[in-house]
């Protein structure tokens, strides 16, 4: 397991200030904001060059909305996210992080035909077909990831993210575990990440408040232990708020992540 960090939460004036001083505190990988990176690729190739961090992932950063009844917000996502695949595949990341829809369904109740989260999946799959396609030309993966219920209604929990990779069997397509948002929907965190199995490609960290790792009270130790006992060797990345200076509480939290990791 190899620790990354979002590149927003590191103080620097620089993308390679902030990678040497990650190297320092013992973080192997970097994720970077979707937003604005097509502009940056030349930048970010650069720096990487020149440091032992990798780039781990690309989290979201899309337009649109992949599940919106707007036909325009669905071709605006596909757009960007064809667009951050490239990127991934450039820049050696693992792969973009996809949330399909953020809130409550924009799809119309057909029911008894069909409900909004009917829709929702098969409208997803059928987008995801094409997409993979691009992914696979990018060599790099799609991530999907659950959120909790107070972000989303539609994808809440490990096993329903499964189930789409298992719907649609391609290299290409994994999903993402975040320890914040499982704190909340899953009710065995090790239970879920062990179901999870080779779908499994990548991990963002936060503490039970949202807070960095070892600022809250989430139980990362079993976590972790599943994660070993898969043979997961991906990447587990931070994506979380920070109470405290981030020059002292980020060197202190890789300290601690890894210790948590050496357990049992």
């Amino acid at each position: 397991m190899k620790l990354a960090c979002q590149e927003g939460l590191v103080p620097g004036n620089s993308l390679p200030e902030r990678l040497e001083r990650l190297a320092a505190w013992g973080y192997e990988g970097i994720e970077f904001w979707g937003g604005g990176i097509k502009e940056r690729v030349a930048e970010v190739q650069s720096a990487l060059r020149d440091s032992p961090v990798r780039a781990s992932t690309i989290c979201a950063g899309f337009r649109g909305c992949l599940l919106d009844a707007d036909p325009s917000q669905r071709a605006l996502a596909m757009q960007d996210i064809r667009e951050l695949l490239f990127v991934a595949g450039d820049v050696g990341a693992v792969g973009l992080i996809v949330v399909p829809i953020f809130g409550a369904p924009r799809i119309p109740d057909l029911s008894p035909l069909a409900t909004p989260e009917q829709l929702e999946r098969d409208l997803l799959l059928k987008l995801l077909e094409d997409l993979l396609q691009t992914a696979e030309k990018a060599g790099a993966h799609i991530l999907l990831e659950p959120l909790n219920r107070y972000e989303t209604h539609f994808l809440r929990r490990l096993e329903q993210a499964v189930s789409l990779c298992d719907a649609l069997p391609h290299p290409h397509l994994k999903l993402m575990a975040d320890f914040f948002h499982m704190s909340i929907e899953e009710a065995d965190i090790p239970a879920a990440l062990r179901a999870a199995g080779n779908h499994l490609a990548h991990v963002h960290l936060a503490d039970s408040n949202r807070l960095l790792p070892g600022q809250g009270h989430t139980d990362f130790r079993s976590g972790f232990a599943a994660l070993r006992a898969m043979g997961y060797t991906g990447y587990m990345a931070l994506e979380c708020g920070i109470a405290g200076n981030p020059l002292v509480e980020l060197p202190k939290a890789a300290a601690y992540l890894r210790a948590q990791m050496a357990v049992g």
